[in-house]
């Protein structure tokens, strides 16, 4: 089994991005991953996974889990601790999609 690290490493640049927001179906914005420290992780899998399916909903929630590799285990034995992954099981257990909007970062 890969790590999260090296799951990360093979996942596409964030470098080109601020934010990530993710819409529910009424438009209203649910949750925001930043493109700073303590989030960069979260915002390549997000990132990755709106882009491959379109959304973030039950099948990308269930890749998303895998990307995160032992982060999810501990957020399964920890909830609150990891509030990203534990969308993701919501996700799954809810059967909600997500619309994602990738907001370009401010040229330098």
């Amino acid at each position: 089994m890969t790590t999260f690290a090296e799951n990360l490493a093979q996942l596409e640049s964030i470098d080109a991005f601020s934010k990530l927001e993710l819409f529910d179906a009424a438009g209203n914005m649910v949750a925001r991953i930043e493109n700073q420290p303590g989030s960069q992780g979260s915002l390549k899998v997000y990132r990755h996974l709106a882009e491959k399916w379109g959304a973030i909903n039950p099948a990308a929630a269930e890749e998303g889990l895998r990307l995160y590799a032992e982060h999810s285990g501990d957020a399964r034995r920890n909830p609150g601790k990891h509030p990203n992954i534990d969308r993701l099981f919501e996700i799954i257990h809810s059967g909600t999609t997500y619309a994602a909007h990738l907001t370009p970062a401010a040229p330098v």
